[in-house]
């Protein structure tokens, strides 16, 4: 679907829902009636019609209606969920950093710079997917974009907002309209009850950002406010969805529609810098320098951050051109068109790569620019409109101790290795979008599971590219993509799905499905998801912005794609023995 189709399309056509799923019954779902996905509305997995609970939006003061209700977890560090929730630098761990670090959990050695290897494993039986909860927003059940995973309210009731005790929350854009605007809704990750939602209009194409970007031990929610049909401008949120501020300078809907925000410490000093496609602003909104190449018109970018030049500080990444921290160009790949930025070493050498998905196909970079490859179209779809500039996902997909890269090609979902060859192909339906995918290794076994949502279903893939499991879901695909996190603090993961309207049907599916484990064996998760070019270490779990980013090709060599947390820390899975 065209970003201006988008806009213009109308949700008179979508039945309306006036409450939201609140399933609390956690442990008592039926995985047979999940094979065919949850009907319209609130059904919730056994079949049964959900509980509703009505609520009311918040005002500007950010009240918010009832939380989960859900009991703590236990945090001394000998039994439970384990936390992440340091500042992870370079120099790995320092403990308290933000002041709410969890008291009495442990951190493996070495932190995210040298993960050690995971303990975990979950039995070879253990993947049986089931619905945990849906939820349909009231005012319109459009979602277009990937939804974020962090700490947003005091569930517990011990006067703090942190990983340990409280729920992870779910910050979900939904349309209440057409022109392509929506709200941000903040759910609990348990259970789907709404916390509150913030009444100004965003982008619904715009992936926000989420993460401490004031330095008050709390998080912030960055979206792309749409006041008019022209442009948008950047606008920061409270904790609690009060508004925070609205930017002077307009960000174009060329380069914003397909678009995401991404938060980093580009020069170290403390400060927080928001990039937003060829811009970056400082963590009040004032934008700071604008890059003078960066994007595909229509299409927009998902901006990236990393030192590619080993000087210790950050570059601003945009694919096929790079840029300081202070906006000096730091190369301009020759004959590489714009696209979305991934960045990884995917050669072995053992130096970054940016891997850049665009029209014309894939091409990948050196960290220094230098062109390795470009343009290649390895399962034959033609480039034409978005059927190869799509956002991709890294990780040991095969469990051969190398990541590979997933990304899809309006009829296929492919695993590549670094070179471009084809691992696995597997046929999608995405003809009309730019859809991206993820990956877990929900067993510890040292394969990640790709998953993948197109037009019609959400898919789980196994090591060679065999749906493990579908759910119908309903899409003309932006640019979202599912996420994984510990939703529950329970000790497992989860993955969070959304849908809008389908190019081909009317939507039938809820607006968010999270789906679990039956009987929760899947492996821990971390709880924190906060921004669309998510690799780990942009971020620590209680969602402060590190001041110093470890380099993510370093520790766990992925993007896009969530880490597993095995005694308080990091893990990486060790391969499976010869």
């Amino acid at each position: 679907m065209q970003p201006r189709q988008l806009r213009m399309l109308s949700l008179a056509t979508i039945a309306m829902s006036l409450a939201c799923a609140t399933d609390d019954r956690e442990h008592a779902f039926d995985s047979s009636a999940v094979s065919a996905g949850p009907g319209p509305g609130n059904a919730s997995s056994d079949g049964t019609e959900a509980t509703t609970t009505a609520w009311t939006t918040t005002s500007a003061s950010g009240t918010t209606s009832a939380s989960s209700g859900a009991d703590g977890v236990d945090t001394s560090g000998t039994s439970g969920p384990k936390y992440d929730v340091d500042d992870w630098t370079t120099a790995g761990p320092t403990t308290g950093a933000s002041g709410d670090a969890c008291s009495g959990v442990g951190h493996g050695e070495g932190g995210m710079g040298t993960p050690e290897d995971c303990i975990d494993k979950a039995q070879p039986d253990s993947f049986e997917p089931a619905i945990q909860w849906t939820w349909d927003a009231p005012d319109g059940r459009e979602s277009a974009v990937s939804p974020l995973v962090g700490n947003f309210t005091d569930d517990n009731g011990d006067g703090k907002i942190e990983p340990c005790g409280d729920i992870p929350d779910l910050v979900v854009v939904s349309s209440n309209s057409f022109e392509g605007r929506g709200h941000v809704y903040v759910l609990d990750g348990a259970t789907g009850a709404p916390h509150f939602k913030i009444p100004d209009n965003v982008d619904l194409t715009v992936t926000p950002a989420i993460g401490d970007i004031d330095g008050d031990g709390l998080l912030e929610i960055v979206a792309a406010v749409n006041p008019g049909l022209t442009s948008d401008n950047l606008a920061a949120f409270e904790h609690d969805g009060t508004a925070k501020w609205v930017s002077t300078d307009s960000w174009d809907f060329g380069e914003a529609t397909y678009s995401a925000i991404a938060l980093a410490d580009l020069d170290n000093d403390g400060d927080i810098e928001i990039m937003a496609g060829t811009h970056v602003h400082d963590h009040t909104g004032t934008r700071l320098w604008t890059a003078a190449s960066g994007y595909v018109s229509g299409y927009g970018t998902a901006t990236a951050a990393a030192d590619l030049d080993g000087d210790g500080d950050l570059e601003v990444v945009l694919g096929h051109a790079a840029y300081h921290h202070d906006g000096s160009q730091y190369y301009l790949a020759a004959g590489v068109e714009p696209g979305y930025p991934h960045i990884a070493d995917l050669d072995g050498d053992p130096e970054p790569e940016v891997l850049i998905t665009s029209i014309g196909g894939l091409s990948m970079v050196e960290h220094t620019g230098q062109v390795k490859y470009q343009g290649v179209r390895p399962t034959g779809d033609a480039p034409t409109s978005s059927a190869w500039i799509r956002p991709a996902a890294v990780h040991d997909f095969d469990g051969n101790g190398v990541s590979e890269f997933a990304t899809s090609s309006a009829n296929n979902y492919t695993v590549y290795n670094g070179d471009a060859t084809i691992v696995w192909s597997a046929p999608i339906s995405d003809l009309s979008g730019s859809a991206a995918g993820t990956a877990f290794d929900f067993l510890g076994d040292a394969m990640a599971e790709a998953m993948y949502a197109d037009e019609t279903n959400f898919f789980i893939f196994n090591e060679v590219g065999i749906p493990y499991f579908s759910v119908p879901r309903s899409s003309g695909t932006i640019i979202e993509y599912p996420v994984v996190a510990d939703l529950d603090n329970d000790g497992s993961a989860e993955i969070a799905v959304v849908s809008m309207l389908g190019p081909r049907s009317l939507q039938t599916a809820a607006t968010v499905q999270v789906i679990r484990d039956k009987e929760d064996r899947w492996i821990q998760a971390r709880r924190i998801w906060n921004q669309h070019t998510y690799h780990v270490t942009n971020v620590n779990e209680n969602g402060t912005i590190p001041q110093f980013e470890a380099p993510s090709w370093k520790a766990l060599n992925t993007f896009r794609t969530q880490a597993q947390i095995d005694d308080g820390g990091i893990c990486k899975p060790p391969p499976p023995a010869e």
